[in-house]
C-alpha cells in the first residue's frame, strides 16, 4: 500500500506550478499567436510576398516542435526548472537579435529558430510537470495552465499594437524580449516533484475513472524507472501513430488563422485600432473555452477523445464559415466561435495524450508527438501563403484550415474505434471460464 506522501499532490505546491505554467504559455505562445500583428510590417519593411514572409512563423513553429524531444530528455537528465529557465534566455536572445532586422533571413535565423528554441525548452517541461503535479484534477490543471497565452494573448494584442505605432516593429521586438525574460522567474518556481510522488504518478492511472480509458494503462506500467532516452518503440502502436496522424493535420491549421487574421481585416478596409481588438477577442473567448471544457473534462462524464474529436469539427466548421464575414462586426463574431473551439481543444489535447499512452510513457511520448507534429506546423503556414498568393485573397487560408482540421477528425475516429475493438477483446480474455463440472475438485482435477 502506497503511502499518502507517495501520491501526486493534486493541488497545494502542485497549484503554484500551475500559475508558473500560466506565465510561461502566455510568455511564449501569446506572443506568436499575437506575432500577425509583425506581419504586415515585416512584409513592407523586406518587400516580401506573404509566402516568404510567413516563413518566419513557420520557422518559429517548426523548431517549436522539433526542440520538445531534446527539451523532454534534458527534463529527464537535470530538472524541468533548469530547462525553462534556459528556454527565456533563449527567447530573449531571439527577440532582441531580430532588433537588428539585417535581413529576412537574419529574421528566419533570430525571431524564428531562436525564439523557436526558446519557447520549445520553456512550453515543455512547463505543460510536462504539470501534469506529474496532478493525477484526478490533471484535465482541470492542464486547462488552467494552457489558458496563460489566451489570458495573455488579450492583453498583448492592444500592447503590441501600441508598441509598433510608438517605436516602430524592431524597437516592439525588443520590448518584448525583456519583458519574455519573466519566463526565468517562472522557471526557478518550478520546484522539482519529490521522487516518490513521480513514481507515485506513474501508478496512479488506475483510480483514473475509466471514462478516460486509464484501465488499459495499468498493464503498460511495467517499470517505475523513468525513461532516459526516447522511446521509440512508440512510433510501433497504431494508437499513438493515429494520434501522431491528427497533430500533424491539426498543426496545418492552428497557426494559419492568427497569422492571416490581422492581413484579412485590412483587406476589408478595417482600422487598425479595431483590427487589434480582433486579437483581444480571440482570446477572451479561448479563455473561457479552456477553461469550461477543463472544468466538464474534470467531470468524466465524457470520454476525452470524444470530447476532442467534437470541438476539432466545430472548430473546422467555424473557419470554413469565417471567410464570409464582410465587415467587423461578421467578423468579429466568428471570430469570437473559432476562439472559442480552439480554446476547448487545447485544453484537451494533451490530456488525451496522457490517456492513449499512459503517464509511464508521457514524457517520452509528449518529445516524440511535438517532434512528429512539427511537419505539420512546418508546412502549413507556408502552404496557406502560398495559397492567399494564387488566390490573391486570404479567405483561401482560413478555407485550407478549415479542410485539414475536418479530415484531422477522421483520425480520431479511427483511434476512438480501435481502443473500443481493443477493450472489448481484453474484457473477453479477462472473463472468467466457466466449469460444466457439478464439483470444483472435479474440474481442478481435469486441468492436472
Amino acid at each position: 500500500m502506497q503511502t499518502k506522501d507517495s501520491n501526486p499532490p493534486d493541488g497545494g505546491y502542485g497549484w503554484i506550478v500551475v500559475v508558473s505554467a500560466f506565465m510561461v504559455m502566455g510568455f511564449t505562445v501569446a506572443v506568436l499567436k499575437t506575432f500577425g500583428l509583425f506581419f504586415v510590417e515585416i512584409q513592407e519593411h523586406f518587400d516580401e510576398l506573404a509566402s516568404s514572409t510567413s516563413w518566419i512563423t513557420s520557422v518559429t513553429i517548426v523548431v517549436f516542435h522539433l526542440g520538445a524531444p531534446v527539451a523532454s530528455s534534458l527534463c529527464v537528465q537535470y530538472t524541468h526548472r533548469t530547462v525553462v529557465i534556459t528556454g527565456g534566455l533563449l527567447v530573449f536572445s531571439g527577440m532582441a537579435l531580430g532588433f537588428f532586422g539585417l535581413s529576412m533571413v537574419w529574421m528566419y535565423a533570430t525571431t524564428g529558430f531562436l525564439q523557436g528554441l526558446g519557447i520549445s525548452f520553456s512550453w515543455t517541461p512547463a505543460i510536462s510537470i504539470v501534469s506529474h503535479y496532478f493525477s484526478k484534477k490533471r484535465a482541470l490543471a492542464n486547462a488552467i495552465a494552457s489558458a496563460g497565452e489566451c489570458a495573455f494573448a488579450f492583453m498583448f494584442g492592444p500592447f503590441f499594437q501600441w508598441l509598433i505605432s510608438q517605436y516602430g516593429w524592431k524597437g516592439a521586438l525588443l520590448i518584448i524580449g525583456g519583458i519574455q525574460l519573466n519566463i526565468c522567474v517562472c522557471g526557478v518556481l518550478m520546484r522539482p516533484l519529490p521522487s516518490s510522488c513521480l513514481l507515485k504518478a506513474r501508478h496512479c492511472e488506475t483510480e483514473t475513472p475509466p471514462g478516460n480509458g486509464a484501465s488499459r494503462r495499468d498493464k503498460e506500467d511495467k517499470s517505475p524507472i523513468m525513461h532516459k532516452t526516447f522511446n521509440w518503440v512508440l512510433v510501433r502502436q497504431p494508437e499513438f501513430v493515429l494520434y501522431a496522424i491528427f497533430g500533424i493535420l491539426a498543426a496545418m491549421s492552428f497557426f494559419v488563422p492568427p497569422l492571416f487574421l490581422v492581413p484579412l481585416s485590412y483587406s476589408l478596409g478595417i482600422d487598425e485600432s479595431w483590427t487589434s481588438s480582433l486579437l483581444s477577442i480571440l482570446a477572451m473567448v479561448d479563455f473561457g473555452g479552456r477553461l469550461l471544457c477543463g472544468w466538464y473534462a474534470n467531470l468524466h462524464v465524457t470520454k476525452t477523445i470524444h470530447l476532442l474529436a467534437m470541438t476539432i469539427t466545430l472548430m473546422s466548421t467555424s473557419l470554413m464559415l469565417l471567410p464570409l464575414a464582410n465587415n467587423y462586426l461578421s467578423l468579429a463574431i466568428f471570430t469570437g466561435f473559432y476562439g472559442f473551439f480552439f480554446g476547448t481543444t487545447v485544453a484537451i489535447h494533451i490530456t488525451v495524450l496522457a490517456d492513449v499512452v499512459g503517464m509511464p510513457e508521457f514524457d517520452s511520448a509528449l518529445g516524440l508527438f511535438m517532434l512528429i507534429r512539427s511537419t505539420g506546423g512546418f508546412v502549413g503556414p507556408p502552404l496557406a501563403g502560398l495559397i492567399v498568393d494564387i488566390a490573391g485573397d486570404y479567405r483561401a487560408g482560413f478555407y485550407m484550415a478549415g479542410a485539414t482540421l475536418a479530415l484531422s477528425t477522421g483520425f480520431l475516429i479511427f483511434l476512438d474505434r480501435l481502443q473500443q475493438r481493443k477493450e472489448r477483446g481484453s474484457k473477453i480474455k479477462t472473463k472468467p471460464e466457466k466449469s460444466t463440472l457439478p464439483y470444483p475438485s472435479l474440474h481442478i482435477l481435469k486441468h492436472q
